[in-house]
């Protein structure tokens, strides 16, 4: 009967720590991720790009232009359907700006927005 106890104890620490090693690599890998996304916008925006350039640039890496929408309907259809938890920001954002435009990068969302010029003036990041 020890046995049984120092197996199941062996197993339940095991398991216990693969666990804790799963989780952080995953939260650590998410963290490293969205930085990598966040730091490449901040770049781009440093640069003032229209909606036009930055669109043909972001095809070119591979990511498409998934919505433009320049009416509050629009936008807010936008948001509601691609925003997941970040609704209540992108809302907030998107009120702000007069043009919207959301890209697909992998599996990260670019929520970016224009001034009426159509120059990059603010982004959000947002993970499928």
């Amino acid at each position: 009967m020890k046995r049984f106890w120092i197996l199941a104890g062996a197993l339940a620490v095991t398991i216990g720590t693969l666990t804790l090693a799963l989780v952080l690599g995953s939260t650590g890998f998410d963290v490293r991720r969205y930085g990598q996304h966040q730091r490449r916008l901040q770049k781009v925006m440093r640069e003032q790009p229209s909606a036009e350039r930055l669109t043909r640039g972001l095809a070119a890496e591979g990511s498409p232009l998934l919505e433009a929408a320049a009416t509050p309907d629009e936008k807010e259809r936008a948001v509601a359907a691609r925003g997941g938890a970040r609704v209540t920001e992108l809302r907030e954002k998107a009120a702000r700006h007069p043009q919207l435009r959301v890209y697909q990068a992998g599996d990260m969302m670019y929520f970016i927005y224009f001034d009426a010029e159509g120059i990059m003036r603010d982004f959000s990041c947002v993970s499928r």
